[in-house]
């Protein structure tokens, strides 16, 4: 996930530089490992927050990438959900390459623009892998019997293609699948106005992840709605698809 300039809102912890232990490693697909780390000096996330992988070759080059967390704050492990780029230098590895019991150098968390306090009414839309940080939110409305305070509206071409499906079709209001009919019956298509309308109301901050495009198409609709723009938040990675 890109980084925001927007200053944060909400008190949210912060954390530094860290090793960390791969503990399970998941591949719902070719192109996507879920990693649940057990990170030294651990502190819990809010929901939204991301934490930065860093990759160190033998000639000291190094790269970074930061990848939002899908686990509630209260787990111990810290979970996050990668898609693979071809030509990503991170993603590639932890998709290829990364297997239980090895090590990563990680930051985290860090964020606080995105993040969600649990308690403020929140309506929340994520396309693709921009689902994961909703899966974090909702596993802790959950956890804090506060389901209502939090809507969720998620999109994806099909259902297979959604990262954390079953999470997500539980806390959705809404799931937008642009080639299939989604198990709640809406048929097949992008995102809409009349998805989002009826969740509008009552809700007083609004975030948005996914990819450049999706989240300009659902921003858009946001404040066509009459939603005031500085109550969207908003998170993107680069790819348009």
């Amino acid at each position: 996930m890109t980084d925001t300039t927007m200053t944060p809102t909400v008190d949210a912890p912060h954390g530094g530089w860290n090793r960390a232990v791969v503990r399970e490693v998941m591949h719902p697909t070719s192109r996507l490992v879920m990693i649940h780390l057990e990170v030294d000096h651990h502190m819990p996330h809010m929901p939204g927050q991301r934490y930065v992988v860093r990759l160190t070759a033998q000639d000291g080059y190094t790269a970074s990438r930061s990848y939002s967390v899908a686990s509630a704050p209260s787990e111990s492990l810290v979970e996050i959900c990668v898609e693979r780029v071809d030509d990503g230098e991170v993603s590639t590895h932890l998709v290829d390459v990364v297997e239980v019991g090895d090590e990563l150098e990680v930051r985290g968390p860090i964020g606080g623009w995105f993040a969600w306090d649990g308690v403020t009414p929140a309506l929340a839309i994520g396309g693709g892998t921009g689902v994961v940080p909703l899966v974090s939110m909702f596993r802790y409305a959950r956890e804090l019997d506060r389901i209502d305070d939090l809507c969720l509206i998620g999109a994806a071409r099909t259902f297979d293609d959604l990262p954390y499906a079953d999470d997500i079709a539980q806390g959705c209001s809404v799931l937008a699948l642009s080639r299939e009919a989604s198990p709640h019956g809406r048929p097949a298509g992008h995102i809409r106005a009349e998805d989002l309308a009826p969740h509008v109301e009552g809700r007083e901050v609004f975030f948005v992840c996914g990819s450049t495009r999706f989240a300009e198409t659902a921003s858009s609709l946001l404040v066509d709605l009459g939603v005031p723009t500085h109550r969207i938040r908003v998170e993107r990675f680069g790819s348009l698809a």
